[in-house]
C-alpha cells in the first residue's frame, strides 16, 4: 500500500486552516471536476482531491492521519504501525465512504469495527435526534487486566478547532473499570460520556473497544491464552510435573506427559482468561537442549550417542 500525502494533493500545509483547506478545494475542484475540465486524467486527479478532501476538511479524520507523523514520501510503501488510533475520541458511529477512494484511505479509515457495523472514522448521517451521539475510541490493555479486572485511568484524545479554524487535541480523563474477563474487541460502554442531547435529551454514551497490548510470554485468542512451555530433554521424555507462572501471579503445575515431542499442544480447561465458560490455557512443548559448554556436558552427549543409537530422521520418516 502506498502512502498518500493529503496535504500535497491539495497545496496546502500542515498548518492550514479549516478555510484554508476548503479553498484550496475549491480552486482545484474547477481545474479538475470532469464535467468543466479538458485535462487529461482529470477524472483520476478529481478523485484524489476528494479523498484529500474528506480527510482534512473533518478534525477527527485529520487528526488521526497527522498523528501517523511526518516523514513518509508519497508512493512510498506503507502500513500504519500497530495502535495508531488507540485512544482517539471519535463521535458517531458513521458509514463506510473508503469504497471510493484508495486502499491507504480504507485502510485507515474504512475498517470494520468490533461494534457490527463500519469504524467510527465513516461520514455521519445528518439527522435531529433528542438523544446525544454515541462516542467511540481503541483501549490498549494489558492481558492482566483481563485476568483480574482493574480501574486504569484512560487519556483520550479529542480533535476540536480552534477560533483560528485549526485542529487541536484537547485531552479528557477518565477512570475506567475494566471487567474481570474483558475479550478483545469486547465494548466497554460508558453511560452519559458522548454528545450532550438535543432539546434537553440525554447524552449519548462513550463505547471504549478494548485491545491487547502484545505480551512478552502469552498470546490471546478469544478468552484462550497461548504460550510456548519450555522443557528439558529428559522432562520430556520421561513426563514430569512444570509450574507454568499464569499472568495473575499464581503457578499452575502442569503434567507433561512422557515421550512428548516438541510442538505438542497441552490444553488445561478453563484455565484461560475468567469468564462464563473461562477459556482454556494452550501450552506449546517446546524442548530445550542444554548447551554442551563443559567437558562433562559433551562428555553425556557423547554418551547419549553412543549407547542411544537414535537416529531422529529415520524416526521422522526422512
Amino acid at each position: 500500500m502506498q502512502y498518500k500525502d493529503y496535504y500535497q494533493t491539495l497545496g496546502v500545509s500542515r498548518e492550514a486552516t479549516a478555510d484554508e483547506v476548503k479553498k484550496a478545494y475549491r480552486k482545484l475542484a474547477r481545474k479538475y471536476h470532469p464535467d468543466l475540465s479538458k485535462e487529461a486524467g482529470a477524472e483520476a486527479r478529481m478523485k484524489e482531491v476528494n479523498e484529500a478532501y474528506a480527510v482534512l476538511s473533518d478534525p477527527e479524520k485529520r487528526a488521526a492521519y497527522d498523528a501517523l507523523g511526518r516523514g513518509y514520501r508519497p508512493g512510498e510503501e506503507f502500513r500504519p504501525p500497530p495502535d495508531w488510533d488507540a485512544n482517539f475520541e471519535f463521535s458517531g458511529p458513521g458509514f463506510s465512504e473508503a469504497a471510493d477512494f484508495s486502499d491507504f484511505f480504507a485502510e485507515l479509515f474504512g475498517r470494520k469495527g468490533g461494534r457490527g457495523r463500519d469504524g467510527p472514522f465513516g461520514r455521519r448521517e445528518a439527522r435531529f435526534e433528542a438523544r446525544g451521539e454515541d462516542h467511540y475510541a481503541k483501549i490498549v490493555l494489558d492481558i492482566e487486566d483481563a485476568w483480574r479486572g482493574a480501574t486504569r485511568q484512560i487519556q483520550l484524545r479529542v480533535p476540536k478547532l480552534d477560533a483560528s479554524g485549526r485542529v487541536v487535541l484537547e485531552t479528557r480523563t477518565l477512570d475506567v473499570q475494566i471487567p474481570k474477563g474483558v475479550r478483545e474487541g469486547q465494548m466497554i460502554r460508558l453511560a452519559g460520556q458522548g454528545s450532550p442531547g438535543l432539546g434537553g435529551g440525554p447524552p449519548g454514551d462513550l463505547l471504549l473497544e478494548v485491545h491487547f497490548r502484545p505480551h512478552d510470554r502469552f498470546k490471546v485468542s478469544g478468552r484462550d491464552l497461548l504460550v510456548d512451555l519450555p522443557v528439558a530433554p529428559w522432562e520430556a521424555a520421561l513426563g514430569a510435573v512444570v509450574p507454568v507462572p499464569l499472568p495473575d501471579g499464581s503457578v499452575l503445575k502442569v503434567r507433561i506427559p512422557a515421550g512428548a515431542q516438541s510442538g505438542r499442544t497441552l490444553v488445561v480447561r478453563g484455565k484461560g482468561i475468567p469468564g462464563n465458560p473461562p477459556g482454556d490455557l494452550e501450552l506449546t512443548v517446546r524442548v530445550v537442549l542444554p548447551p554442551a559448554d563443559t567437558p562433562r556436558a559433551r562428555d553425556l552427549y557423547e554418551q547419549m550417542a553412543r549407547e542411544l543409537r537414535f537416529d531422529p530422521r529415520a524416526s521422522s520418516g526422512g
